[in-house]
C-alpha cells in the first residue's frame, strides 16, 4: 500500500489531517482554475472553500477511477457552472454617453465586467513550473493576464469551463467530457467555439504577444507611476500608446486614446481630494501599483493599476 492510497484511505475514514495532505497541494490551483472561471478572486476564495467541503463530504464515493487532481476540478467546474447560472453573470454592455469623457475613443461600445479583479502574483508562486503539458494552448502567464481572463468572461459558462480545460490545465476531451457530464461532441463543438470566440478579441495562441508584459521597461513603469501620483496628467499622457485604453471595473469607465484619456484623468483628478500614494506590486504576470487615499490621517488602500503592454 502507497503512501497515497493509505492517506486516501484515512481521510475516507474521517481523518481531517489525512484530507488536508491530500487537497492541500491542489488548492492553490483549484482557486486559480476558480478566478478564470468566475473572474473575481474573492468569489474563487469562496468556490475554492465549497470545492473541499463537497470533495470532503463525498470523498467516500470517490472510486479512484480518475486521478484525485481531476476528481477536484471535476467539483470546482461544476461548482463555478452552478454559480454562474445561479447569479447569471454576464458582461453588460452600453453604449458610451454621448458627449461624455471617452465618447470619442473607439468604435466599439463600452463593455465592462463589474466583478473582475486583479489576481496578485504571489499567489501565482509555485505554479509557473508546474507546466500543464504539451497539449495546452496557454502558458501560465498568459491564462492569468487580465485581458485572458476578461476575455473568458464574454464566454457561454460551458465553453469558458471547456476552453479552460482543454486548452489551459490539458486535461484530455475523454476527460472534459467525464468531468462535465457531456458529450464527447458537444464539448468539441463548445471548444471550437470558445476558440472563436477569443480569436474574435484578438486573445487566441496566434495574438499572445498582446498578452506578454514580461518584456516591460521597468523604468518606463515607474515614471509611469511616478508620474500618476504626482497628479500631472500630460507627463501621464505622454507615456501612453495612441489606442490606450483605460478601464475602472467595477465602475463604469472605458476610455480610449490619449484625448478621451487626458479628459478622463483631468476629471479625476479635480474630483479627488488629498493626495495618494503609489507602491509597486504586480498582479495577473503584470506590473501594478496600489494605490493609498489619505483618510482622516490614515492611508487607505482603495485599489489596484494593473498595466499592460
Amino acid at each position: 500500500m502507497g503512501p497515497l492510497t493509505d492517506a486516501l484511505e484515512r481521510a475516507q475514514d474521517g481523518d481531517e489531517q489525512a484530507f488536508a495532505a491530500l487537497t492541500d497541494p491542489f488548492r492553490r490551483e483549484l482557486q486559480l482554475h476558480c478566478y478564470r472561471m468566475l473572474g473575481s478572486l474573492h468569489d474563487a476564495e469562496d468556490l475554492l472553500q465549497e470545492t473541499l467541503i463537497a470533495a470532503w463530504r463525498g470523498l467516500s464515493a470517490f472510486e479512484r477511477r480518475s486521478s484525485l487532481r481531476s476528481w477536484l476540478y471535476t467539483i470546482a467546474t461544476n461548482r463555478c457552472l452552478n454559480a454562474l447560472r445561479d447569479a447569471g453573470r454576464r458582461p453588460v454592455s452600453a453604449a458610451v454617453p454621448a458627449g461624455g469623457p471617452g465618447s470619442g475613443g473607439g468604435a466599439e461600445n463600452f463593455s465592462e465586467i463589474a466583478w473582475l479583479e486583479p489576481y496578485p502574483d504571489v499567489l501565482l508562486d509555485g505554479l509557473a513550473d508546474g507546466a500543464p503539458g504539451p497539449e495546452a494552448r496557454y502558458e501560465t502567464k498568459e491564462a492569468v493576464a487580465l485581458a485572458f481572463v476578461s476575455g473568458l468572461q464574454h464566454l457561454a459558462p460551458k465553453q469558458r469551463a471547456v476552453l479552460v480545460l482543454r486548452d489551459v490545465l490539458a486535461f484530455r476531451a475523454e476527460e472534459v467530457s467525464t468531468m462535465l457530464g457531456a458529450s464527447p461532441a458537444s464539448v468539441n463543438s463548445a471548444l471550437q467555439r470558445a476558440r472563436a470566440g477569443l480569436q474574435s478579441r484578438a486573445l487566441d495562441p496566434g495574438a499572445r504577444e498582446r498578452l506578454s508584459v514580461a518584456g516591460a521597461d521597468s523604468e518606463l513603469v515607474s515614471r509611469f507611476a511616478a508620474a500618476f501620483e504626482a497628479d500631472d496628467v500630460d507627463a501621464v499622457v505622454a507615456l501612453l500608446t495612441e489606442d490606450v485604453i483605460v478601464s475602472m471595473p467595477p465602475q463604469p469607465e472605458w476610455h480610449q486614446g490619449r484625448d478621451a484619456v487626458r479628459e478622463f484623468l483631468s476629471v479625476r483628478h479635480l474630483s479627488r481630494k488629498g493626495p495618494w500614494r503609489f507602491a509597486a506590486a504586480s498582479a495577473n504576470g503584470q506590473p501594478a501599483y496600489a494605490y493609498y487615499l489619505r483618510d482622516g490621517g490614515v492611508w487607505r488602500r482603495m485599489g489596484m493599476f494593473v498595466i499592460a503592454a
